[in-house]
C-alpha cells in the first residue's frame, strides 16, 4: 500500500529556506519515481523536481535556471526531501509529494505531468511573505 505524507511547510519571509519532507510507503514497488509537484491558488499543479530509485534527479527548467531547489531522498528513513532556498512570493503554493511505480519517467519530461503519477500526497502548505 502507498502512502505519501508531506511536512515542513509554513511560513517564510522573501529570502529564507525551507525543507520539505515526504514520509513514504511505496510497497511493493522497488522501482520508482518521485517527485515534487506544487500548485498555487488558481493555477494549474506544476512540477518542481523528481528522483527516482537510481537517484537520478531532474528539475524543471525553471529551477533549473535559478538552482534554488534540490531533491534528495533517505532510502533508509524512507524519506523524500525538497530543499528551498532564497524562496521568493511566487514559490508560495501548496507542494504536493508524488510517485509511480515506474523509475524512467524521471527522464524524456514524463515526470513533468501530474497524470503520470499514480500516488499523491495530501500537500503542505508553503506561505512566502515579502
Amino acid at each position: 500500500q502507498v502512502q505519501l505524507v508531506e511536512s515542513g511547510g509554513g511560513s517564510v519571509e522573501a529570502g529564507g529556506s525551507l525543507r520539505l519532507s515526504c514520509a513514504y510507503s511505496i510497497r511493493p514497488y522497488t522501482h520508482y519515481t518521485m517527485a515534487w509537484f506544487r500548485q498555487a491558488p488558481g493555477k494549474q499543479r506544476e512540477g518542481v523536481a523528481a528522483i527516482n530509485d537510481a537517484g537520478t534527479t531532474m528539475y524543471s527548467y525553471s529551477e533549473l535556471q535559478k538552482g534554488r531547489f534540490t531533491i534528495s531522498q533517505d532510502k533508509a528513513q524512507n524519506t523524500l526531501y525538497l530543499q528551498m532556498n532564497s524562496l521568493k512570493p511566487e514559490d508560495a503554493a501548496t507542494y504536493y509529494c508524488a510517485a509511480d511505480a515506474r523509475s524512467w519517467l524521471v527522464s524524456g519530461g514524463y515526470w513533468e505531468s501530474t497524470s503520470n503519477f499514480a500516488f499523491w500526497g495530501q500537500g503542505t502548505q508553503v506561505i512566502v511573505s515579502s
